[in-house]
């Protein structure tokens, strides 16, 4: 579709879409996809959560709880927390990235690369995840004190800029031919 061009419903004669819109959703995709990129990595490096235990301070990122969690021999609890907390929200943003922004792929991996992202994106469960930290704060209740590290901004962000960027993302413009 060139710039002149435009989708018009034969019905009631409505613009349906025109090439510039494609190009706003792409870039609006992009946008929102690195945004989570550059929020991931401080969700997923800094404390979430600060805890006081009898005295004993401690800090705990999603990271360092994963190997926590490994190291202290629960090696099913972290490798899923790792996988489904970590890996495929990550591969998740990744792959946005590249449908929306860098267009390495040729037309028929983005495909493949659409599916793959979409089943990722059913699987992955940051969002979730913060859901868990606050049953968990709930049921410790007047045994330990904590605070919510600084992570938990960056964490509650990229979430919200993971979910934006998969619902601005058009499946249809990995078939446009002005992006390939």
């Amino acid at each position: 579709m060139s710039d002149e061009e435009r989708a018009v419903c034969t019905r009631c004669g409505s613009t349906l879409m025109t090439a510039n819109q494609s190009q706003k959703g792409a870039s609006r995709t992009a946008a929102a996809a690195v945004a989570a990129f550059v929020l991931f990595w401080p969700a997923v490096l800094l404390p979430i959560l600060e805890i006081e235990q009898l005295g004993q301070h401690s800090e705990q990122s999603i990271l360092t709880g994963t190997f926590g969690l490994i190291r202290h021999g629960s090696f099913f609890v972290g490798g899923i927390v790792l996988l489904f907390s970590i890996i495929f929200p990550l591969t998740k943003i990744v792959l946005l990235i590249e449908l929306s922004l860098l267009e390495i792929l040729h037309r028929k991996h983005k495909a493949f690369t659409l599916r793959a992202m979409e089943h990722l994106g059913r699987w992955s469960m940051m969002d979730v995840m913060l859901l868990a930290f606050l049953v968990m704060l709930v049921k410790l209740g007047n045994l330990v004190e904590f605070q919510f590290g600084p992570a938990v901004i960056a964490f509650t962000l990229c979430v919200v800029m993971s979910m934006i960027a998969s619902l601005s993302f058009d499946p249809h413009s990995i078939w446009d031919e002005s992006h390939e």
